[in-house]
């Protein structure tokens, strides 16, 4: 394979967009305010859009749904109690998106490089990718709290793609919310945004480069894009 070849890169978010994790998210962030003595305030079915916003997200909702008098300082002090709530039961309900292993392998044979983005903490996506049995897939892991920033500010994408050995010219970010189109524009990097997350097809609004029905087709895809 020509070494051109080699560097192309497709780098995934990880919640939403390889697996929904909205149930075990919320399950969490329920369990944060009925551990602090109030009531349980998300739906798991009306609320996973606020899930894959991550766990300061939820727990503003829940709180103002709440009545809570709580502050940003009141979020931030909440937050670990949180993550420690959800790395118990991280993969309890959690479940890979159908096609994501065969869409994986086939991007693997064609010689592309693999990585995930992430606004996870960087130990809990390793952990999920591992419980989920595809963390060998990949060959570049950036979290949350890998770089001093997060998405979407496009250093922690870059940084992706070039632990993974790729290069930005030849590179998409697959992902499935607003902050990933913003962080691939912000970086100079094609974007793909899968409509099977809770935004559904109409995540076509933040102009990504292609939407994705189905991780079936998404070989063919990158193909298409000319990566």
């Amino acid at each position: 394979m020509a070494q051109e070849d080699n560097l192309r890169t497709v780098i995934f978010d990880l919640d939403g967009t390889l697996a929904d994790t909205s149930a075990d998210l919320i399950r969490a962030a329920n369990d944060c305010f009925a551990a602090a003595g109030h009531a349980r305030p998300l739906d798991p079915v009306a609320d996973m859009g606020t899930a894959f916003h991550g766990g300061r997200a939820m727990l503003r909702l829940g709180a103002a749904r709440l009545r809570l008098d709580w502050d940003e300082a009141a979020i931030d002090a909440a937050f670990p109690v949180f993550l420690e709530l959800y790395e118990r039961g991280i993969d309890r309900e959690t479940r890979l998106y159908a096609g994501v292993r065969e869409a994986l392998s086939a991007l693997a044979a064609a010689g592309v490089r693999l990585g995930v983005c992430t606004n996870k903490p960087e130990r809990l996506a390793a952990i999920l990718l591992d419980r989920l049995g595809i963390a060998g897939a990949f060959g570049a892991l950036v979290g949350a709290d890998t770089l001093p920033v997060r998405k979407p500010d496009p250093a922690p994408l870059l940084a992706a793609v070039e632990r993974a050995g790729g290069s930005r010219e030849r590179a998409i970010l697959v992902g499935d919310t607003e902050t990933d189109a913003r962080t691939a524009r912000a970086a100079g990097v094609r974007s793909v945004l899968v409509t099977f997350g809770p935004e559904g097809a109409a995540v076509r609004r933040f102009a990504p480069d292609a939407t994705l029905d189905r991780f079936e087709d998404l070989p063919a895809m990158v193909e298409a894009l000319g990566l």
